[in-house]
């Protein structure tokens, strides 16, 4: 018979989140630090407006962009979070969550071979989506040492006369690293000096712990050149709603509009009308969660401190970032020992590209009990490996 499989599709590797995810599920009495979703139930005034949009029968399609309300809302959030202006009629299209405007950005945006530069260790989504696209993906090595900070001197050496897209993964997900606003001013004078577009995943924006988010959107110049991803998930705990959008210029937003139309139709109602009472009333739920997660990341920092383990501070998301290196064993050795010998999952570095090597993402989006639980275990676990290593 014919292979009925695409091979673009066969040959992009299946998520190196899921396989410790997937193990730990069937293991007893293990702990896992390795989803990154919030361990809050959403909260209950946002729960009780679907379950009311229910009730009163609210059932049908949206309009292919989303609700009129909540794109209000939307635009209304981002004017006072992060001081930018757009039009909610024409520069805003509510999306099946922040994966589904990242995919369709690209799609409407790429041309077969176009290069899109991908600053790494970052989620696992954005190569695989440029490579459905048609479009080339570049990756950009971010160090340690720069505190994972993408820096101008590392995007210059990357720009081709085929470069289009840069995607800027910040707050980022498995770092924890930000780029405050002399870090975006800096890079944004190559974008426009390059003529270069931006795809900023801000969906962390709401957590970060040194300062306010900074949207490189806001940056002189700049809107006119970036598609803005944001949506529920981590900020509102609202992950198994779905639900996100993409903010930008019209004629970019439009011709995502078109696909969407044709792909998806609309994102759910349900979900749609539990985000206007979130963007609405929710901002005191996202400060208690915040310091929540402010607390467990000092607590983690301080950990890894004590322990001997090399790590930076990250200042955003819900995840840290230790080194290894010095156990010489690869991310992926070190992760499944650990999680056979001491029953805790945590994602090899490597999940997140081929520099996240000799690291580990830790989240820290589960309660400080389960945290102190597995940090006892992985005290236990990286002193049984010096202890090896003497015996070397």
């Amino acid at each position: 018979m014919r292979n009925p499989l695409a091979d673009t599709i066969v040959n992009i590797k299946p998520s190196g989140i899921r396989k410790f995810f997937d193990l730990v599920s069937e293991m007893k009495d293990a702990i896992s630090l390795g989803v990154g979703e919030p361990d809050f139930d959403t909260p209950w005034h946002i729960r009780d407006e679907g379950i009311y949009s229910l009730e009163r029968g609210r059932t049908f399609y949206t309009s292919n962009a989303g609700l009129k309300e909540l794109k209000e809302e939307i635009a209304n959030y981002l004017r006072r979070r992060v001081h930018v202006d757009y039009d909610d009629r024409h520069e805003i299209l509510v999306t099946v969550g922040g994966s589904e405007a990242i995919d369709m950005a690209m799609r409407v945006m790429l041309n077969p071979g176009e290069e899109v530069l991908i600053p790494q260790p970052s989620y696992v989504s954005y190569e695989p989506c440029t490579i459905m696209a048609g479009g080339k993906p570049v990756i950009i090595e971010l160090k340690a040492e720069n505190e994972f900070r993408l820096t101008p001197e590392e995007l210059l050496e990357h720009i081709t006369d085929k470069t289009k897209l840069l995607v800027l993964p910040f707050p980022n997900n498995p770092t924890g690293a930000i780029m405050e606003q002399k870090d975006l001013e800096a890079i944004a004078k190559v974008i426009i000096e390059k003529d270069l577009y931006v795809l900023s995943d801000e969906i962390y924006s709401e957590l970060t712990y040194k300062e306010d988010h900074v949207s490189i959107a806001s940056i002189p110049d700049m809107q006119e050149r970036t598609i803005l991803i944001n949506g529920f998930s981590k900020a509102y705990a609202m992950t198994g709603w779905r639900l996100g959008y993409a903010c930008g210029p019209r004629k970019i937003i439009e011709q995502m509009t078109k696909l969407h139309q044709y792909a998806i139709m609309c994102a759910p109602t349900t979900s749609q009308y539990a985000a206007v009472e979130a963007l609405r009333n929710g901002d005191d739920d996202v400060a208690m969660m915040r310091e929540a997660y402010n607390q467990r990341r000092r607590y983690l920092v301080h950990a890894f401190k004590e322990m001997g383990l090399e790590c930076f501070e990250p200042y955003g998301a819900f995840y840290i970032f230790p080194c290894i290196k010095e156990f010489g064993m690869t991310s992926e050795e070190f992760a499944s020992r650990f999680l056979m010998e001491e029953k805790v999952a945590v994602v090899p570095g490597t999940a997140f590209g081929d520099c996240g090597e000799g690291f580990l993402r830790i989240s820290y989006a589960y309660s400080l009990e389960n945290l102190k639980e597995a940090l006892g275990r992985m005290q236990k676990f990286i002193d049984r490996l010096r202890e090896e290593q003497k015996d070397k």
